[in-house]
């Protein structure tokens, strides 16, 4: 028996593959523009084809022949785009270009064809004027073909053994007709 294919996206150093593989699925291919994180990545997942490039000049056939998966079933896709423009730390610029990058994980999401995915960002995406943006993140998903888990949460690192104060919004869909994960 097969295990779930997983595909990262902003991978960074692999925290969300960690996860994943943990949880049982096979991360097959991994999008990091950074090329230390890139790297980092690599050696932690010798296993998993890493993409050292932007999202916005990949298309979901790109990491599919950079993950050598042909025509197989993605079972998810997940990640967390840049989060400057939305963090309660920083300037919250609703136009900082970092945020479109939202909107290339919905792209890459359908490109793929995933069942699921689960997008990770910051709290701030869900308080004042960026609210709005993750309302229309939602809506494009749900365009897209998937339903959303409208009861979005936010959880706290802390409370599930990090020693970290690190409240992260978690999204989650699935492909109309599958069940949603709660």
């Amino acid at each position: 028996m097969k295990r779930p294919l997983g595909i990262d996206l902003f991978a960074g150093a692999g925290g969300l593959s960690l996860g994943f593989e943990q949880a049982g699925f096979d991360v097959v291919a991994a999008v990091e523009i950074d090329p230390v994180h890139a790297a980092v990545h690599e050696y932690n997942f010798p296993n998993c084809a890493v993409v050292p490039r932007s999202v916005t000049a990949l298309s979901g056939k790109d990491i599919r022949d950079a993950a050598g998966i042909g025509t197989r079933k993605v079972d998810v896709v997940f990640g967390g785009a840049p989060c400057q423009g939305f963090s309660l730390i920083g300037q919250r610029a609703i136009d900082d270009p970092r945020n479109s990058l939202v909107k290339d994980f919905v792209r890459i999401v359908r490109e793929l064809n995933a069942n699921y995915f689960v997008f990770e960002n910051v709290k701030g995406l869900t308080v004042g004027k960026h609210r709005k943006f993750l309302d229309e993140i939602i809506e494009e998903f749900k365009s897209a073909g998937y339903s959303v888990l409208e009861d979005w949460k936010v959880l706290n690192a802390c409370e599930y053994g990090v020693p970290q104060d690190r409240q992260r919004l978690f999204l989650l869909g699935a492909k109309k007709g599958l069940q949603l994960p709660h």
